[in-house]
């Protein structure tokens, strides 16, 4: 080996695509945006801010929002993934070319795939979590606050990986699952599966440390009085989302290396000869894959039975029966997995098995609806934005739950499983279930973070262009779907199926414009947020336990623990006529922030960059770098400090003079 391959590895300049248009383009964009936030952090000299406040931060609330921040970064990427899909189909339906060639769209759908699950969707539902839960259990932070804010940053690690795959070779043509034989080395011999592995390895770390961290939370930092039958159903649901991410991710870890070894070192797990079998990893994938679309709906349904009982101003119809539901489909999500393969030829008897589970867990869902439903029922409903999400939710997540009856049916699965009906189904329950939900939690508990609420108008514009747009994106899907179109295809020959990718396209636009209206909204409400302050911390009449606290919270939450004695611990409070504490205030015992994770977050970057392009020395000095930094961090004795009390009570004043005067 010469000293250029042990430095560089794979890497050449042909590894950069200069010779792509719509990349160059977009480098340029990338650039110039990127280098106008980078000049004006600079101009308003904010570096130290950020780096103190921000980066550097293990207070639970700042790292929730990061990670939403992350997400809705990476959201604007993935949908424009989408966008060119939807314009090339729309351009090649009627025997034309379009505008993408094979080679780039395969890039386009497997990034599209992978940045929405993983860096989209998991880091929002992480990020309110993060944001929520400590607050409702009436805790101070979370149990591990230093794992927590590494675990962002390795996700963050993970993210940035995938999008220098667009500028530095390119990304995997696999799908978002990467099934071998296609994964494997004789099928893709370049580096964007490995681009692939790694970024899906490190964000794994960060997503698995962090469903430890929030388990250990939930079971152990509870205040008071606060059982588990008096918990928030979202701590509940977010209980049960975070065991089956610690129960699921070991799983994909494992599967990713096999793979690996199986490029990297020649091995044959899952080829097709030498004693390797595809579809072991296919079966692998789907054990970590289908509980993993609960892990995202699970917090969702949190999300819509907090909204429901605070906007109809009534206590969450059926309690204990949500909870018991949410276990049964924390449970149940473990025995479907192979309903994502039925035509693989197991047999009638296991493919019945798979079937028969795959509709029983409707079952719960289907209760769940109908608890929402009676909540409503003589309820004093106000339909803000959170209510009309909540309310799309219902009508579009039930559409999405018949058609995936309908896929449970394994001799309707033969027919239906590699078409755009398939699409269309996880789309409707993604969209319809998953970020409709994310985008209610984000505008409900938007004030609680900031301070002041979102505006209410642009919000609506938001939501019904997301509505309008969706069922314009997919309806169309299922029609084609039934006519046999199938999935993966980027031309298409029947000239007669042009129309249907057209009106698709549209529902695209409207999406877009759901987008920018959400942007504008932030934007206006920033810029009127002196009119949208709120000074109660409690601007909903909420019933759970962050609605005590100010707007946003201070960095210990709560200068008392607050004792629970019912379920909706806040309305039962406010019910008993509570009076805040005045004096008495004790130090607090905070831990402190630090660098760390920052550190290890950019070195795992680099040390990903390394084993993705086989330069073996980058990875070897940094593989060094990161053992040291952790064996330091282990020695930095000085992680905590107390918050005076002094400081305790002039916050404390501060808030109950603030309330004085609004007369609350």
């Amino acid at each position: 080996m010469d000293l250029t391959t042990l430095i560089f590895g794979r890497l050449t300049l042909e590894s950069f695509p200069i010779h792509e248009p719509i990349l160059v383009a977009t480098f340029a964009i990338v650039v110039l945006g990127g280098g106008a936030v980078l000049g004006a952090i600079t101009y308003y000299k904010m570096w130290g801010y950020l780096w103190r406040e921000w980066f550097t931060s293990i207070d639970h609330k700042k790292i929730g929002v990061m990670y939403v921040v992350l997400a809705l970064i990476m959201l604007l990427r993935g949908f424009a993934d989408a966008l060119m899909m939807r314009l090339q189909q729309a351009m090649a339906s009627g025997g034309g070319e379009g505008y993408l060639n094979a080679h780039h769209y395969d890039q386009i759908f497997t990034a599209h795939g992978v940045i929405m699950i993983f860096f989209v969707a998991m880091p929002l539902v992480t990020g309110l979590i993060n944001l929520v839960v400590p607050l409702q259990i009436g805790a101070r932070d979370v149990a591990f606050p230093f794992l927590n804010n590494f675990s962002f940053w390795m996700t963050t690690a993970g993210a940035i990986l995938v999008m220098i795959s667009l500028f530095v070779g390119e990304f995997a043509q696999t799908g978002w699952l990467a099934y071998p034989p296609l994964s494997g080395a004789d099928y893709s011999p370049g580096v964007g599966v490995d681009y692939y592995i790694w970024a899906l390895q490190i964000a794994g770390i960060g997503t698995l440390l962090s469903g430890i961290n929030l388990v250990v939370t939930i079971v152990k930092m509870r205040a008071p009085g606060m059982t588990l039958m008096k918990m928030p159903i979202f701590v509940w649901t977010a209980l049960c989302t975070n065991i089956l991410i610690t129960a699921i991710f070991p799983v994909l870890t494992a599967t990713l290396a096999l793979l690996t070894l199986d490029r990297y070192a020649g091995t044959n797990f899952f080829t097709n000869d030498l004693g390797g079998n595809p579809m072991m990893y296919v079966n692998l994938i789907w054990i970590w894959g289908h509980p993993e679309v609960y892990v995202l709906i699970l917090p969702a349904f949190g999300i819509f039975s907090e909204v429901v009982a605070t906007y109809s101003g009534k206590r969450l119809f059926g309690y204990t029966s949500m909870v018991y539901a949410t276990l049964v489909i924390t449970i149940l999500s473990w025995l479907v997995w192979l309903h994502h393969f039925f035509t693989m030829g197991a047999g009638a008897s296991v493919n019945s098995f798979f079937g028969i589970t795959t509709m029983i867990i409707s079952i719960p869902t289907g209760a769940k609806l109908f608890n929402w439903l009676f909540t409503m029922y003589r309820g004093r409903i106000r339909f803000d934005t959170p209510m009309l999400w909540t309310i799309g939710f219902m009508i579009t997540f039930t559409i999405g739950g018949m058609t995936g009856v309908l896929l449970a049916v394994p001799p309707a699965d033969f027919v239906l499983h590699n078409s755009l009906f398939l699409i269309a189904h996880f789309h409707n329950v993604i969209i319809g279930g998953v970020l409709f939900g994310l985008f209610a939690g984000i505008v409900y508990w938007f004030p609680k973070a900031f301070g002041f609420k979102l505006d209410e108008w642009w919000g609506k514009v938001s939501f019904w262009c997301w509505l309008i747009g969706f069922y314009l994106a997919f309806m169309p899907l299922y029609v084609l779907g039934l006519m046999g179109v199938t999935r993966r295809i980027s031309q298409f020959e029947d000239t007669s199926l042009h129309w249907y990718f057209v009106v698709a396209g549209i529902g695209a636009l409207f999406i877009l414009a759901g987008i920018l209206a959400f942007i504008i909204q932030l934007y206006v409400s920033f810029k009127n947020r002196e009119a949208l302050r709120d000074t109660t911390g409690d601007p909903w009449n909420g019933r759970t336990l962050e609605w005590s606290t100010s707007s946003p919270p201070p960095a210990y939450n709560f200068a008392f623990t607050p004792v629970v004695h019912e379920l909706d611990a806040w309305w039962d409070m406010k019910r008993r006529g509570y009076q805040r504490p005045v004096s008495g205030f004790a130090p607090i015992h905070m831990p402190r922030n630090t660098g760390t994770g920052v550190i290890l977050g950019g070195l795992s970057v680099a040390l990903g960059f390394g084993l993705i392009w086989h330069m073996w020395l980058l990875a070897g000095v940094v593989f060094v770098a990161m053992i040291a930094v952790t064996i330091w961090h282990t020695f930095d004795y000085d992680r905590d400090f107390h918050i005076p009390a002094d400081t305790v009570t002039v916050a404390e004043d501060a808030r109950t003079q603030l309330l004085a005067a609004r007369g609350v």
